[in-house]
């Protein structure tokens, strides 16, 4: 869509008029999924549940994927019963497990004793998982052949299966009677063997799968290595359950990324089941709340800063130049030292830097910051050397940068492997933990070093 902004104001417009009603329909009902969806969001709510209404019923399920929670519960409790239920059952099961899951308990019941009931049975089992696990993001309806079958057999029963359920057409997996996941077979291979032979002796044994208390991250990783469409998901004993597909994991890559993101700058994410999971969009407390806690943490590193500082009052006394480089010295330490973290925290998570490898990375960015440090130092140092007309101070000065910057690196490449270590979030480094340390350290090696001077003077 060229110009949402645009396209908003007509939907406005027509909305205003009855006479243009069946205008109105006929545009939204011609717009994508997922352009709707984006309109939606930025309509006001009586305007969303109008235009909503006037989506045939197949589009109106499809708009309802596309949008984000929030949206998904106010408009479904905002319309008849009879009919969100329709379109909860029209919603794949892992989409459709989603959005019950983000419903009050008593709605979700409500929902499920209308839905039909073979449909609501299997709903009610991924309600079991943890969301956050493979259970709690797969979809039940697989594809599978019995092993005994041979290709035609196999190939007459996936034409009936996929008419009849809708089924995503990835990969077809073999089974015995009991359900056991044996094998796996590509449409590919199917269409080019010839019609007699067995399932049994041309399926694939070496299966990559995923158990269902597995968590997300650990599924991203896998679909990350071996590049799969789609993935079954077994339990136990091995029992097929499900199938977890790309596009699941795009959106689970997406969640982790931006709890990563927002971990890293010192926002607290898991506010508990009960609360707004949006924090940008969500209500105002939860804004605050989850930004209150590293906040409160970062103050009191603040207030060791101020007493390091306080510490050095005759220094300043002395020498009241010194104040002005300060947040010189504070702000490049702590730029190079989150670049140093960020680096580390994104290569744990990709798996690129681990426990075992850590000292080889921790050393190359020692060797990075030794070297910045002292391209800056000098830099610095010429610049106080001509700008205050004072060597020492330049040289002090300087110094303080090169160590600065050094020990802001050391810090942020250690940081991450010690939290891992300790088996905490890495990503909770970044932002407070670094800029607090820095500023202390920073402080005292700089503080430290202008008051040796003035005695040795």
């Amino acid at each position: 869509m060229s110009n949402i902004e645009n396209t908003i104001d007509r939907i406005q417009e027509l909305l205003l008029d009855v006479e243009t009603e069946q205008q109105l329909r006929e545009e939204l009902n011609s717009f994508h999924e997922a352009d709707i969806a984006d309109i939606f969001q930025l309509l006001k709510p009586e305007e969303r549940l109008a235009c909503f209404l006037k989506l045939d019923e197949e589009k109106a399920a499809d708009v309802i994927e596309y949008l984000p929670p929030q949206l998904q519960v106010e408009i479904l409790g905002d319309i008849d019963e009879t009919l969100a239920s329709r379109l909860i059952s029209k919603l794949p099961h892992d989409e459709a497990a989603d959005v019950l899951g983000d419903m009050e308990d008593d709605d979700t019941e409500t929902y499920l004793d209308k839905l039909p009931e073979k449909f609501s049975s299997e709903i009610r089992e991924l309600l079991t998982y943890n969301e956050d696990t493979a259970g709690g993001i797969m979809n039940p309806l697989v594809l599978t052949v019995a092993h005994s079958m041979t290709v035609k057999d196999a190939l007459d029963t996936i034409r009936i299966k996929a008419e009849k359920d809708s089924m995503e057409l990835y990969y077809v997996y073999v089974i015995d009677k009991h359900e056991h996941l044996l094998g796996v077979v590509s449409l590919r291979t199917l269409l080019t063997t010839p019609v007699d032979m067995l399932i049994a002796d041309i399926m694939t044994r070496d299966i990559v799968k995923v158990q269902v208390d597995d968590y997300q991250g650990h599924i991203a990783d896998i679909f990350m290595k071996y590049q799969f469409n789609a993935l079954p998901v077994v339990d136990l004993y091995n029992h097929l359950k499900g199938i977890v597909t790309w596009d699941d994991v795009q959106d689970i890559v997406e969640e982790e990324t931006t709890d990563e993101i927002l971990t890293s700058s010192g926002i607290v994410t898991d506010l508990g089941d009960d609360e707004d999971e949006d924090i940008l969009t969500g209500s105002l407390r939860n804004s605050i709340k989850s930004r209150i806690p590293w906040l409160f943490i970062t103050l009191l590193g603040e207030f060791v800063a101020v007493s390091v500082t306080n510490k050095y009052d005759h220094t300043f006394t002395a020498l009241p130049v010194i104040a002005a480089f300060m947040p010189l010295l504070a702000g490049l330490g702590g730029n190079i030292g989150t670049q140093s973290i960020t680096l580390m925290v994104r290569g744990m998570s990709t798996g690129q830097v681990t426990l075992g490898s850590g000292w080889k990375y921790i050393w190359r960015e020692t060797l990075t910051g030794v070297s910045i440090g002292l391209i800056f130092g000098v830099l610095v140092a010429l610049v106080t050397w001509g700008w205050q007309h004072h060597v020492q101070l330049g040289l002090i000065v300087g110094l303080a940068m090169a160590l600065n910057m050094t020990i802001a690196t050391m810090i942020g490449t250690c940081t991450p492997l010690i939290l891992k270590k300790m088996k905490i979030d890495p990503a909770v480094a970044s932002g407070p933990v670094i800029a607090t340390t820095i500023d202390v350290v920073g402080l005292a090696v700089y503080l430290t070093l202008v008051t040796w001077y003035l005695i040795s003077a």
